[in-house]
């Protein structure tokens, strides 16, 4: 389904857009959409190591708040 968005972009992004749509010959909406749709289907990210390691910890937690988030943490990590 289909729903609308609004986006507020910078003047010059906005007339490279125009430029980009005509010479592709695509509707603004579904290069946005394609750019978007690549971000989805993105399997790896590309973070420095200390930050990969941390990434997606909380993912399934049911922890509210900072002390149960860091209690969490020290707990995965042994500290």
């Amino acid at each position: 389904m289909n729903r609308k968005l609004t986006v507020s972009l910078d003047g010059d992004v906005i007339d490279f857009t125009h430029t980009f749509s005509r010479k592709t010959q695509q509707p603004i909406s579904k290069i946005i959409e394609n750019y978007f749709q690549e971000l989805i289907n993105v399997k790896e990210i590309d973070l420095p190591a200390d930050m990969a390691e941390l990434y997606g910890i909380f993912e399934e937690s049911k922890a509210h708040g900072k002390k149960e988030i860091r209690k969490m943490f020290h707990e995965k990590h042994n500290l």
